[in-house]
């Protein structure tokens, strides 16, 4: 016990463009334990661990104050190559993975194992043989690890969205002398069953020694996992607490530093929408099927009633996440979607926008995002786009300018309603937490007033208190508005707080739909393919 700690920190701190983001921030870490470190979103949890990883965005920013330790030395990374040559691995929000390779060249890369040939004497070594055999070997063993099973030639751009979760982590602990791993919101896009896999393995990786910062919104399972719960609110560390029998509801409120209310009662109108007695319809759904990757849909039917928030679940890789992308035109589909009486053509963007449909994708910085343009100019340009909305006409409509001040208090207006962490309207988009990043996604949408709003995975890598303010403003939208809202989640608790019917969906199907009143096992059942 009188080794020094694996990991220390010393009055770490860090500005941003004269914002301070961390605050004299003090804890360690020891090897074999798992230090569960939660905050809301925009609380300096992924600064603190780009500090640490060596991200080249910290050097780039004018650098941190304070000390980082390893095993009691002195540590400076200037790059990830740097923390990763130290024994440090790093699974972050966001995937790094190339989508053209498969599996096991995205584990192996960099280090790959390779055999000399005849041309090597020639041009070198960047010419080597790789050794494919012992690569898929030594995949699979780091898949193994996990308790998944993978087949390590599969294609990343061919792999459920919690596959390739799978994947980034398997590639860290593949890594030789692996001492801390970090991981930044790993059981976001996990199904439960998935996160369960992965929370037991992580306990076995601790048990051999490795030492592990995990970092989550979902609080059940860092007081599962955690010997310890570091808890960070504005930069500074608020609780640094043993889990001994810590709950949840106190976990949370250090977080925001408030009681969080508990979710709504039911009202009348959704008793009314759960018994089907809405009889108009806004959207019908019928034999609809969908190519997407990981997430193929086979044959859909149903129908959402107007004013009503339906719900769609079912685990990765069922097709779930499949049905808005198809609809909305974002991949091949076919079938019949009808749209207050209108049919809608399908593989066309622009027809879904212009016929009053808006989305809201799982894949917020791929489709959701202008990631180098400011915050104003991500929420207003659908508007802009579709509706012609925040342009000034010169010269008797010759030509059409942006209005910048529309523009400007349109995001203002979101900025407050979602409360969304930023230095100004102005500030771009890359430079925000993930979470606040999806709240501009959901601004982006709104401001186009849809009739019918898909949203996909809308609280994904969001913060508990951050959660409560975008289920809210989705029933804002809904009641205030007249909105009919479809919400795709892997978080089944989340759809039966808001929704007035759920469907699951299993193999591409539809295998019942639901009350959100309804026991947890017959939900349970339809997501087994226990068909209603």
């Amino acid at each position: 016990m009188n080794d020094p700690p694996l990991l220390k920190l010393e009055g770490v701190s860090k500005e941003f463009y004269g914002t301070a983001v961390l605050q004299d921030v003090n804890f360690s870490l020891r090897a074999g334990e798992i230090l569960g470190l939660v905050g809301e979103n925009g609380a300096g949890k992924t600064t603190l661990m780009h500090i640490l990883f060596g991200m080249p965005v910290i050097a780039d920013t004018g650098g941190f104050g304070g000390k980082v330790y390893i095993q009691g030395k002195p540590a400076y990374f200037k790059s990830p190559f740097d923390a990763m040559d130290a024994g440090i691995g790093m699974v972050h929000q966001e995937f790094s993975l190339i989508p053209g390779f498969t599996a096991y060249e995205n584990i192996m890369l960099n280090r790959e194992p390779s055999k000399l040939n005849p041309v090597v004497e020639v041009f070198g070594d960047r010419l080597a043989t790789l050794r494919r055999n012992v690569m898929k070997t030594r995949s699979q063993e780091a898949i193994a690890k996990l308790g998944v099973k993978i087949d390590s030639e599969t294609l990343v751009s061919e792999m459920p969205v919690g596959h390739k979760q799978f994947t980034e982590i398997a590639r860290e602990i593949d890594r030789d002398e692996v001492k801390l791993l970090v991981l930044d919101e790993p059981t976001a896009v996990l199904t439960e069953s998935e996160a369960d896999i992965l929370l037991s393995a992580l306990k076995r990786l601790a048990a051999g020694g490795i030492g592990i910062i995990f970092i989550s919104h979902r609080l059940h399972e860092v007081t599962g996992i955690a010997d310890r719960v570091v808890v960070l609110r504005d930069g500074r560390i608020i609780r640094d607490a043993a889990n001994d029998n810590l709950k949840v509801a106190d976990i949370a409120s250090w977080m925001v530093g408030r009681e969080l209310d508990q979710a709504p009662e039911q009202t009348a109108d959704d008793a009314e929408l759960q018994a089907g007695q809405a009889l108009e319809d806004a959207l019908v759904i019928e034999h609809l099927w969908v190519d997407m990757p990981g997430e193929t849909v086979r044959d859909v039917s149903f129908s959402v009633k107007k004013g009503e928030i339906f719900g769609i679940g079912g685990l990765a890789g069922q097709g779930k996440l499949g049905i808005p992308n198809g609809i909305m035109g974002l991949c091949a589909a076919g079938g019949k979607a009808v749209l207050n009486g209108r049919a809608v053509p399908l593989r066309s963007p622009k027809a879904a926008l212009d016929a009053g449909m808006a989305f809201v994708s799982e894949d917020r910085r791929g489709v959701g995002l202008l990631l180098d343009e400011s915050l104003d100019w991500n929420i207003a340009f659908g508007a802009m786009q579709t509706h012609g909305a925040y342009l000034k006409s010169y010269l008797g409509g010759l030509f059409r300018l942006r209005d910048e001040k529309a523009m400007r208090e349109l995001a203002d207006e979101y900025i407050a309603k979602l409360e969304i962490r930023c230095t100004s309207c102005k500030q771009p988009a890359k430079e925000l937490s993930g979470g606040n990043q999806q709240k501009v996604c959901l601004s982006k949408a709104f401001a186009l007033n849809p009739r019918l709003l898909f949203v996909s995975e809308p609280t994904r890598g969001i913060d508990v208190g951050a959660k409560k303010i975008v289920l809210d403003v989705l029933k804002h939208y809904n009641r205030d508005r007249g909105t009919t809202i479809v919400m795709v989640s892997s978080e089944l608790e989340e759809l039966r707080s808001i929704c007035s019917r759920i469907a699951i969906v299993d193999e591409g199907r539809i295998a019942g739909i639901l009350s959100p009143r309804s026991p947890v096992t017959e939900f349970g059942l339809l997501m087994s393919g226990v068909k209603a």
